[in-house]
């Protein structure tokens, strides 16, 4: 019944900005309830963390890649999820994924329950 979908991918020039976005819909209090995060998996590599925002959007935690360029938040009265890209290099190229879980630790340490289909992120030389 939950479903994550992104958007907000493209081709960029490294140096450049993206935001992704992304829509929780379900239940009721499902996206209130919910740990949102978003993973990253590059051709040839495994998935891996990104950033999670708590349920209250209270607090962050950030891959260390990625710590001064990047920037989650969510808006829980629009039930979606942002992830503010800047500064990007050509290794942040993959296909990013939406994900939720019952909780912040959850979702780091255990895996997401849900996940978004993915969007493609390009970043150029």
């Amino acid at each position: 019944q939950v479903q994550l979908a992104e958007s907000g991918g493209g081709l960029v020039q490294a140096g450049g900005s993206l935001r992704l976005s992304c829509t929780c819909t379900g239940p009721g209090q499902t996206f209130d309830n919910a740990a949102m995060g978003w993973f990253r998996q590059a051709p040839g590599k495994e998935r891996t963390f990104v950033s999670v925002i708590n349920r209250s959007g209270s607090t962050d935690y950030y891959a260390d890649s990625v710590k001064g360029r990047f920037i989650i938040s969510r808006d829980n009265a629009k039930n979606t999820v942002y992830l503010q890209m800047n500064s990007l290099r050509p290794e942040d190229t993959a296909v990013y994924f939406c994900a939720a879980a019952r909780d912040s630790v959850v979702l780091i340490t255990k895996g997401p329950d849900y996940w978004g289909q993915g969007t493609q992120v390009t970043v150029s030389p």
